[in-house]
């Protein structure tokens, strides 16, 4: 959910990202990881900007991943080869504090092969950087701030001041869940307006993600009502035809109807009927 928030975030904003992450605003348009040629690696969670001579990468991570020095180092060479004379800027962005060194791995080499690239750790970067521009908003409560609570109310002003509804919507939504990272439900819903952030593309498909997810597990939960059910009837058919095996036996002895009644639970008109099917089927085979 993390990742979809954060490449929502850069595809709406990609002149914010830029200005953050290349130092100037610089116009980029979305590049499909498809253009890379073979398959995507996670294609999902993969940030492609472009503008005229560069190609921006951003990969956005909660937990840290072995995969990822291989990770970026692939995308390299595909964009190498889609674009030759394109640079290409990579950057993992790691969003909640971690106590791994995976965090700080910024390299990959193989043999005589060699890669590098930038991490961020959001942890580490100053709050004001992200209380500047829109698109950046949402990611201030994860910043270097010594109240996280403060923060988010200082971005619930800013979002205020965002003149585009839509806009202001969808940057709601997006502080709510990346605020979700560190600070409790509560704080989150009474720091932000949630008449605003209901109207967010963000939210109404959250929503529709959950209510798909309902549905999904109401069917499975009655597909296995069914099997179960389906499971208990066939367990039920086989000790009535168990019972009735054992009367047409006890009847082939010459017992009475009403003893094979009392030892096998049948009523001794159930035990008469067995008695005319038997009788019924002797009469045909002669």
């Amino acid at each position: 959910m993390y990742d979809n928030i954060c490449k929502f975030l850069a595809e709406k904003f990609p002149t914010n990202f830029a200005t953050w992450l290349l130092g100037q605003p610089i116009e980029l348009t979305e590049l499909s990881p498809k253009e890379l040629s073979l398959e995507p690696i996670r294609a999902d969670s993969i940030i492609l900007l472009q503008s005229d001579d560069l190609v921006l990468h951003i990969e956005f991570q909660t937990d840290p991943d072995p995969k990822i020095p291989f990770r970026m180092t692939d995308y390299r060479l595909r964009g190498y080869r889609r674009f030759p004379h394109k640079r290409m800027l990579q950057f993992v962005v790691y969003l909640q504090q971690i106590d791994s060194e995976l965090v700080r791995q910024d390299t990959f080499s193989l043999e005589r092969t060699f890669h590098s690239f930038q991490v961020i750790r959001m942890w580490e970067q100053p709050t004001d950087v992200f209380l500047q521009t829109p698109g950046l908003l949402p990611f201030a409560v994860l910043s270097n701030t010594d109240n996280q609570a403060r923060t988010l109310q200082a971005v619930a002003a800013q979002i205020e001041t965002i003149t585009d509804r839509n806009a202001q919507s969808n940057v709601t939504a997006s502080a709510a869940i990346l605020a979700g990272l560190v600070l409790k439900e509560e704080v989150i819903k009474r720091l932000l307006r949630r008449d605003i952030m209901r109207e967010s593309v963000i939210y109404k498909s959250i929503i529709a993600e959950g209510l798909e997810e309902g549905r999904e597990q109401g069917l499975e939960e009655g597909r296995e009502q069914g099997r179960e059910q389906g499971r208990e009837q066939g367990r039920e058919q086989g000790r009535e035809e168990e019972v009735q095996r054992i009367a047409v036996n006890l009847l082939k002895e010459g017992l009475s109807f009403e003893v094979i009644a009392k030892a096998t639970s049948l009523t001794v008109e159930q035990v008469q009927q067995l008695q005319q099917e038997i009788t019924q089927a002797e009469n045909q085979e002669e």
